[in-house]
């Protein structure tokens, strides 16, 4: 529900918006966990989630996709889904037509670096490693999941980023930041120091580059406006599609996250949904329609 508005209802929420587009997160959002779209939170077998996408493509609404998985990764997820459209890298890249076309986001990357990709950037100048070095024990590559980006570098661990952030602007990457992507399970391939946190994803990319920035290229493209489109999410960087929709969704396990309640305070068009994710994505569709 919408904060400090808990007597609404979910459909009271998004009453007389006619809803056009939905551009909606995946894990931890719209699949639930290990990324299975028929099992709730509580790992529970569910049609709900189904039952929604059903409603929603009945209804001729369409879909996108927004995720810091890869291009390829989210391409294919959108053929299972039946998705128009692909956002893939935490907003870097935006792809439609079934992946065959696709336009890269470099965000506030230095024109010097013009025609390269960020990670070729990265590669270059060694931000990474230096980053990896600095914080050992702390910050990794996300392996195996890394490999295929080319506008972000994917990584995971238990770091501050506005503290890596102040670290690289004192190097000369202002231009740069770390966005938080929210918690994961602590693996075995991980070679974290031990910690009972949770380690979250992290994607260093260049400032400008959001989930927001990409949906409102998108909808330029479109031709439709933030008021014909609804976001769902459940991280941090979720958030910052709010901007560019006139309704922006997080599902209740992503408004439950330390911290999100102040963070959601502020965001006027902001509401959460009374289940987590899977169920939650349900609902959201189903008051959005």
């Amino acid at each position: 529900m919408l904060p400090g508005s808990e007597e609404h209802s979910l459909h009271d929420q998004t009453a007389g918006v006619a809803t056009r587009i939905v551009y909606t997160d995946l894990d931890g959002t719209m699949v639930g966990p290990r990324g299975s779209f028929w099992h709730t939170a509580g790992r529970d077998l569910t049609a709900d989630p189904a039952g929604a996408l059903l409603e929603l493509h009945r209804a001729g609404v369409a879909l996108v996709l927004v995720s810091g998985r890869t291009l390829e990764q989210v391409v294919e997820a959108g053929r299972i889904f039946a998705a128009d459209g692909a956002i893939a890298e935490l907003g870097a890249v935006v792809s439609w037509n079934a992946g065959r076309d696709r336009h890269l986001l470099t965000g506030q990357m230095p024109d010097a670096y013009a025609g390269r990709t960020p990670m070729d950037v990265f590669a270059e100048t060694r931000v990474v490693e230096d980053l990896l070095t600095r914080h050992a024990g702390r910050l990794e590559w996300h392996a195996p999941w890394h490999a295929t980006h080319e506008a972000d570098a994917l990584l995971r661990g238990r770091v501050d980023p506005r503290t890596v952030d102040a670290e690289l602007a004192e190097r000369g990457f202002e231009w740069l930041t770390l966005n938080d992507n929210g918690a994961i399970r602590a693996g075995s391939q991980m070679t974290l120091d031990p910690d009972p946190a949770p380690p979250h994803v992290y994607h260093l990319m260049p400032r400008g580059i959001s989930k927001g920035a990409a949906i409102a290229w998108d909808l330029r493209r479109r031709g439709l406006d933030p008021a014909d489109a609804v976001a769902i999410g459940d991280s941090v960087s979720d958030l910052e599609m709010a901007p560019a929709v006139g309704r922006l969704w997080i599902t209740a396990n992503g408004a439950a996250v330390d911290g999100m309640a102040q963070r959601l305070a502020a965001v006027a068009n902001a509401a959460v949904t009374d289940a987590p994710m899977g169920e939650g994505w349900a609902q959201a569709v189903r008051a959005s329609l």
